[in-house]
């Protein structure tokens, strides 16, 4: 009765238009709140406080607690350390030669803001819903359970092919320290199973053991290592640059002398370049997994992610400034372009700074890798998409310990087996895909962030106290008034009327109606903006010139339209008031957001038919566990939806309840 109905349980006013199965992948969690923390904190006695099925799990707080170590220092190690990884001591050669020539650095600086595109996004959600998961938090909060599944789903395989590739690359580069490819030590040195052609990596699987030894100690004792070993790449990077620009001014810069000038490629080149150089910049988002272990979130992961990813740029472009005015672009070796580049001036030596540095880039690149998908899946535990074995944190270390050790096993096996070279591309998938999903949020957040509240059946006695003291009295609630705010329950009760008073009810009911048209304009303009950018995106990568233009025509007017449509409408007031206050706020809100989804879509579509057909069983394995498991299992299944204006009071009534 009241404001809150059957029809509201497990999925809200979704009830109305899907059935059971499709219901499910639409509701959506509650965000972090203090409200929720407070009322967990001084009702525990109830078995299912509100924050059991909010964002941040503090409904067992003594169970699930990540230690809270982290500061703006440790993030930037986490960030750096992530990002910078060996691909940049490669890509310099290929990119030059086959894209961009002298206009390398432009690449690196057009990728790098599109990649503070996407940083923006998760800023904002970072410091207002600083709790593990990243983007497949967010997108629970936001878009739903089905795609949030499937955003957590395609991290895991991310994160598991991303730290294997990491490792079993490690191996080539410690070997050229050692003196050459078989000078490894026989327990360290790649070998072939005879009668199965596989190549087994052993100094892979141990550095993979080693790393998940030390992220079992403590989140801050391993970011104190990525640190340190993250300070020995920059060193590396900073002796090419201080020594290289020595040499080119020396010199004359004669790789930028050339006949062909600045641009040989044109700027087709220097945007095909940016494009494969943007998966260099893939790793701030890690900074994002360890929200929960932020000391304050709000100031610190703004400041980290932000620095973090100004100084991976900074890096990128100084490289690539000084190796390509070094030698002529054509002259470059792909494989070993900085190596070859100082040797081409007699400093043979350098190959061994160099190595160094590619060898403590991979090692914090492995870090980086295995760190967040124990916490991605301690937050789909929580949520009880998976079992709670994930969702456990040792009391010692206040790190999930299970979690770590199933992914160390995983990735280690992997490294040790199986060479995944062609599977590198899917690692991919999983961060664009977050990336999209995370700009999606923002939008969502800005005009149409949720009006209704999650909670514990366990709450309705609460609810229907409330339900009474909006309905007039106990004695005379009105099943054609409880029926007419059914309809309407979607909407703040607060600015209801009582029924004796006609004209304040008549205003109050135009307003609504007013705050329900605007939110579905911004709604459909959300759907119809990212249909328009598939469709662009789609259109701009096909080789077909006859529907191409036309696409290209359809989409580019849906997506001008939908941007049209949300500049010239006013953002929703309850943002204000979603997840954690004060933090960062993202700028240039609709247009960044949509240029971000706009790039990342289009990045998605030219990854390749043989990646996606990977990609797409992965995906299948996971919509099978989810509908056997994740959706029966799931937090929300019985939860009971309320308008977001009334929860304070909710939660003071169920204090008031509990009390002996």
């Amino acid at each position: 009765m009241g404001f809150v109905s059957d029809w509201q349980k497990s999925g809200g006013c979704e009830r109305g238009y899907f059935s059971g199965g499709l219901r499910s992948l639409v509701r959506r969690k509650q965000v972090d709140s203090a409200a929720a923390a407070s009322s967990a904190h001084s009702n525990p006695s109830s078995s299912s406080s509100p924050s059991s099925i909010s964002s941040s799990g503090h409904g067992r707080v003594h169970h699930h607690q990540l230690a809270k170590a982290l500061t703006i220092p440790h993030l930037i190690a986490i960030g750096v350390g992530s990002t910078v990884g060996a691909g940049v001591y490669i890509l310099v050669g290929s990119v030059a030669r086959e894209h961009t020539g002298p206009a390398l650095t432009l690449s690196f600086l057009i990728a790098g803001i599109a990649a503070a595109l996407s940083a923006f996004c998760y800023a904002e959600l970072a410091s207002r819903c600083p709790s593990a998961g990243s983007a497949y938090h967010y997108s629970y909060i936001c878009v739903g359970e089905g795609v949030a599944w499937l955003i957590g789903w395609a991290l895991i395989l991310e994160y598991t092919i991303g730290g294997s590739a990491v490792a079993r690359g490690i191996s080539p580069n410690l070997a050229l320290l050692f003196g050459g490819q078989d000078s490894l030590p026989i327990f360290l040195a790649r070998q072939t199973i005879p009668g199965l052609n596989i190549v087994v990596d052993p100094c892979a699987a141990i550095l993979v053991c080693i790393v998940t030894g030390l992220l079992c100690v403590g989140i801050k004792e391993s970011t104190m290592a990525q640190g340190f070993i993250t300070m020995a790449n920059i060193c590396a990077m900073v002796f090419v640059i201080v020594v290289g620009g020595y040499l080119g001014f020396k010199t004359g810069w004669p790789g930028y002398d050339l006949p062909v000038g600045y641009f040989p490629f044109g700027v087709n080149g220097v945007l095909a370049g940016a494009s494969t150089v943007f998966f260099s910049y893939i790793g701030f988002d890690t900074v994002a997994s360890t929200s929960e272990e932020v000391k304050n979130p709000q100031r610190d992961l703004p400041l980290g992610i932000g620095l973090a990813l100004f100084i991976c740029c900074m890096l990128y472009m100084l490289v690539s400034a000084v190796i390509v005015g070094l030698v002529p672009y054509y002259a470059m070796d792909p494989d070993t372009p900085i190596s070859t580049a100082f040797g081409s001036y007699g400093i043979e030596w350098a190959v061994y700074i160099i190595t160094t540095g590619a060898c403590t880039a991979l090692c914090s690149t492995l870090l980086g890798s295995l760190l967040p998908q124990p916490r991605i899946l301690m937050a789909m535990a929580r949520d009880g998409l998976l079992p709670s074995f994930f969702s456990d944190v040792n009391k010692h270390t206040q790190v999930p310990v299970k979690s770590t050790l199933v992914t160390g096993l995983l990735s280690g096996a992997l490294a040790f087996f199986m060479n995944v070279d062609q599977l590198a591309g899917m690692v991919s998938v999983g961060t664009l895909l977050a990336f999209t999903v995370v700009a999606i949020s923002v939008l969502i957040l800005r005009y149409v962030p949720p009006d209704e509240v999650p909670l514990p059946p366990s709450f309705q006695e609460a609810i229907d106290a409330v339900t009474i003291r909006y309905s007039g009295s106990e004695d005379n609630v009105d099943i054609t008034k409880t029926a007419t705010v059914t309809m309407d329950s979607d909407l703040p009760l607060l600015v209801k009327a009582p029924v004796w008073h006609p004209l304040p009810e008549k205003a109050a009911a135009q307003f609504s109606c007013l705050v329900s048209e605007r939110r579905k304009v911004a709604g459909w303009a959300i759907v119809f903006t990212c249909i328009g950018v598939l469709v662009l995106a789609s259109a701009a990568s096909s080789i077909t010139s006859s529907p191409r233009f036309i696409l290209c025509g359809l989409g580019g007017f849906l997506v001008l339209s939908g941007l049209l449509v949300l500049t010239s409408i006013h953002q929703d007031d309850a943002r204000h008031n979603f997840g954690h206050s004060g933090g960062f706020v993202c700028p240039f809100v609709p247009v960044l957001p949509i240029a971000c989804i706009l790039i990342n879509v289009y990045l998605l579509i030219n990854l390749g038919g043989a990646t996606w057909g990977r990609v797409s069983v992965w995906l299948v394995i996971g919509m099978i566990v989810y509908i056997l498991y994740g959706r029966r299992h799931s937090k929300l299944q019985d939860a009971v939806y309320v308008p977001a204006a009334h929860v304070d009071e909710i939660y003071r009534n169920s204090n008031h309840f509990s009390l002996p």
